[in-house]
C-alpha cells in the first residue's frame, strides 16, 4: 500500500510515545549498564559491544562505526525504509491514531489498521469453536488422546485452550461466513480457509485435527498449530504466515512464560508444542517452543529481553535431528554466544527422550528434570562432547582432526580466562588420561591458537587507575542494604509508598540486585494496593505469595517479617528513605563514571580530542555529584543515629 503523507501531529505523537530501548531490543540483545544499555552493533561486524542506547536521551550511538540517532533513524537505517513508512509502522505498533494530509486516502489507511483487529476477533471466535467441538461427540477421540496418551489434566487443556477442528471440508467456513457473517477475504487473511484447487468455493485449512492456538506475547491468538490423530501427513501443520503471524518471530507459550523467565532469570527452549505444554503442566513455566523451524536470532533476542543474565537453555530432542537442530541454533546465534551476549546451555535428557515423553514419569521425573536444568553444560562443553563422540583418539588421524576442530573452537572465544580454561580442558581430553602428555598437548594447542583480541573491558580494567585515580567501584554491601531498606519501608509503611515511587521515577533509579528486583516486580503486580492501603493488604498478599518464591530468595523473605532491627527502621522511615535513595543514586553515578572512563580511554587524542574533552567534563561532573551524594548520605545517617 502506498502511504500518504502523515499529519505533523501524528509524527510528533509517535516521536513522543516511542521507547528506543523497546524498539532496539527487538533487534539487538541489550545489557543494562548504569542508566544506559549496550550491545553488539547491528550496523557492522564486531565481537565486543560498542553500541550504546540511552533511554534518557532516546538516542543510540556506536563507538565502533559512528552510527547514531533516534529510534526512527535506527529503523530507517536497519530496514532500509523511508521516514513515512517507519512512522506509520510505529503508529500502528503503539496504537496511535493516524492522520494523513490527504483526507480522501484516510479511509483506506484506517481500513488497513482495523483489519488486524478484525483478524484477532476472527481467530478468537475460531478458537472458541474448536474448544466447543472438543467437548462434543466428534471431539471424543481428540479429548481421549489428550487425557490418556498425553496424560494432560483438564486444567492444562483449558489453560492452553486446546480444541479440535471438525472433519468436514468446509465446516469452519460455513460457521464463520454464514453464521458469524465475517467477510470471506478476512477469513482468508487470517489463514483459516483457502480456495478449492478445483471448482468454486472454499475449504478449511484445518480439518479433523487437534488444534493448538499460538498467541503473541500479549496473549492474543495470531495463528494455530495442529496435529493429526490419524496417519495423515503432515503430522503437524501450522497456519500460513499472515500479517499477524511470522514463524521466525514467534515463540509458542511466550505469553505464559514471560513472568517466570523474569523470576527464574533463565528461559528453556524446546522443539514441540507438547514438550512446552508438558513442562508447564509440571510447573516448569519458563518454557517456550519453536514452531517447527530453525530457531532464529530474532527469537533468541526476543527471549533474552526477559532474562537479566541472558541465560537460555536449549532442550531439543537427543536424536540425530535434534542434535542437528541444536547445532544449527548455535550457529545462528554464534555472534551472541562467542561474545558472551547470551549465556547458552544445552540440556540433554537421559535415554534420549524428549521432554513430553520424559515427564510422563511423574513427580520423580520432574525432580530429575530440575536436576538436569541445574547441571546443563555450557554450549562449549556440549560442542566438545560432540567433537569426541564416537571418535577413536588412539588413531592419529582422528586425534589430529579433533585437535584441529578444538583449535577452531578456541579461536572463536573472546574472553581470555574462558579460553585459558578450555585450553586446559582440551589438553586433558587429547591426553586420554596420560598425565605425561598434558603439558605437551597444552603447548601444541597454544602454538596453533591466534593471539586473542584484547577487549575494551580488559583494556580499561588494566589501565583504570593509571589514567584517572578515582574510586569508581560501587560499594555493593552499602547498595544491597539501601535497596533492602527501601523495599522494607515500601512493604510495611503504606504512607511512604508514593514517595518511594516518586523518588525512583524522578531520579530514574532501579534495583541492581536480582533478588530485590524480583520482590519489586512482585509488588508492582498489586498496583491497586499502592494507594489507600491502611490495612496493609499488600504485605498480606506478599506473605501469602512468598511460599512460591524460589529458594534462592530465602534471605530476601526476611523483608516480610519484622525483627528488632527492622522494626527500628520503620520508626524513622522518612529518614531511611532519603538515605537509601542517596546511596542508590550514588552507586548509579559511580557506574556511570566507570562507563565514561572506559569510553574516554578508548579514544585517540589525535582524532577524538573534542569527544575526549566532553567525556572528561562528564567524569568531573559525576565526581562532584558523587561527593555531594556521599555528604547527603552521611548527613542522613547522622540524623538517623541522633534520632
Amino acid at each position: 500500500m502506498s502511504i500518504p503523507p502523515l499529519h505533523p501531529d501524528t509524527v510528533e505523537e509517535v516521536k513522543q510515545r516511542i521507547d528506543i530501548v523497546d524498539i532496539i531490543s527487538d533487534r539487538v540483545v541489550l545489557k543494562k549498564k548504569g542508566k544506559d544499555f549496550s550491545g553488539l552493533c547491528p550496523f557492522h561486524d564486531e565481537k565486543s559491544p560498542s553500541f550504546t542506547v540511552s533511554p534518557n536521551k532516546q538516542l543510540y550511538y556506536c563507538f565502533g562505526c559512528g552510527a547514531g540517532g533516534d529510534g526512527i533513524k535506527f529503523l530507517m537505517e536497519l530496514d532500509k525504509q523511508s521516514f513515512t513508512e517507519v512512522v506509520f509502522d510505529l503508529a500502528k505498533r503503539y496504537q496511535i491514531p493516524i492522520q494523513t494530509l490527504e483526507p480522501e486516502q484516510k479511509q483506506e489507511v484506517q481500513r488497513q489498521i482495523s483489519l488486524k483487529e478484525e483478524l484477532y476477533e476472527i481467530l478468537a471466535v475460531t478458537n472458541s469453536f474448536y474448544e466447543y467441538t472438543l467437548r462434543q461427540k466428534q471431539g471424543e477421540i481428540a479429548l481421549n488422546y489428550l487425557l490418556a496418551a498425553r496424560g494432560l489434566k483438564e486444567e492444562t487443556i483449558q489453560q492452553f485452550q486446546l480444541g479440535v477442528a471438525p472433519a468436514g471440508w468446509d465446516t469452519l467456513y460455513r460457521y464463520l461466513i454464514e453464521q458469524k457473517r465475517f467477510p470471506v477475504t478476512s477469513v482468508i487473511e487470517a489463514g483459516l480457509i483457502k480456495k478449492r484447487s478445483k471448482g468454486d468455493g472454499y475449504i478449511d485449512i484445518f480439518r479433523d485435527r487437534l488444534t493448538i492456538p499460538i498467541n503473541d506475547d500479549r496473549g492474543r491468538i495470531i495463528a494455530f498449530g495442529s496435529r493429526t490423530l490419524k496417519d495423515d501427513l503432515p503430522k503437524y501443520l501450522n497456519s500460513p504466515e499472515t500479517i499477524l503471524f511470522e514463524k521466525g518471530k514467534t515463540l509458542f507459550a511466550l505469553d505464559k512464560a514471560r513472568k517466570e523467565i523474569i523470576k527464574e532469570d533463565k528461559a528453556i527452549v524446546v522443539e514441540g508444542y507438547f514438550d512446552a505444554i508438558a513442562l508447564h503442566a509440571a510447573g516448569i513455566n519458563n518454557t517456550v517452543a519453536s514452531l517447527g523451524t530453525a530457531l532464529s536470532e530474532y527469537q533468541v533476542k526476543q527471549l533474552s529481553r526477559y532474562s537479566e543474565s541472558k541465560q537460555i537453555i536449549f532442550n531439543f530432542d537427543a536424536d540425530r535431528a535434534g542434535i542437528q537442530a541444536t547445532q544449527r541454533a548455535i550457529e545462528t546465534i554464534d555472534k551472541l554466544v562467542y561474545s558472551g551476549q547470551v549465556q547458552l546451555r544445552i540440556l540433554t535428557l537421559p535415554d534420549g527422550k524428549d521432554a513430553d515423553e520424559f515427564l510422563r514419569g511423574g513427580t520423580e521425573a520432574t525432580q530429575v528434570y530440575h536436576e538436569c536444568i541445574r547441571n546443563a553444560p555450557s554450549w562449549i562443553d556440549w560442542k566438545l562432547d560432540r567433537l569426541i563422540y564416537n571418535q577413536d583418539l588412539s588413531q592419529i588421524d582422528r586425534l589430529q582432526s579433533v585437535a584441529q576442530s578444538m583449535v577452531k573452537l578456541l579461536n572463536e572465544l573472546e574472553d581470555t580466562s574462558q579460553r585459558s580454561h578450555y585450553l586446559n580442558v582440551c589438553a586433558n581430553i587429547l591426553s586420554q588420561g596420560d598425565g605425561r602428555l598434558i603439558s605437551l598437548n597444552l603447548s601444541t594447542l597454544q602454538k596453533q591458537l591466534r593471539k586473542p583480541k584484547i577487549t575494551q573491558e580488559k583494556r580499561t580494567s588494566e589501565s583504570n587507575t593509571e589514567v584517572i585515580p578515582i574510586a569508581i567501584n560501587p560499594e555493593n554491601e552499602l547498595l544491597a542494604e539501601a535497596e533492602f531498606l527501601l523495599l522494607l519501608i515500601y512493604l510495611h509503611c503504606p504512607q511512604q509508598r508514593q514517595e518511594v515511587i516518586y523518588q525512583l521515577e524522578e531520579k530514574d533509579l532501579g534495583f541492581s540486585f536480582p533478588q530485590h528486583r524480583f520482590i519489586w516486580l512482585q509488588m508492582m503486580d498489586f498496583g491497586d494496593l499502592i494507594d489507600d492501603d491502611k490495612e496493609n493488604k499488600l504485605l498480606s498478599e506478599m506473605q501469602h505469595r512468598s511460599s512460591d518464591f524460589p529458594s534462592s530468595l530465602i534471605k530476601t523473605k526476611s523483608l516480610l517479617y519484622l525483627n528488632s532491627n527492622t522494626e527500628t527502621e520503620l520508626l524513622r522511615e522518612s529518614l531511611t528513605v532519603t538515605q537509601a535513595i542517596a546511596t542508590i543514586e550514588q552507586a548509579r553515578c559511580k557506574r556511570k563514571q566507570l562507563e565514561y572512563t572506559q569510553k574516554w580511554q578508548q579514544l585517540n587524542p589525535a582524532a577524538d580530542l573534542e569527544l575526549m574533552s566532553s567525556y572528561h567534563q562528564e567524569i568531573l561532573k559525576l565526581k562532584s555529584e558523587i561527593e555531594h551524594l556521599e555528604s547527603q548520605r552521611l548527613t542522613e545517617i547522622r540524623h538517623i543515629y541522633s534520632w
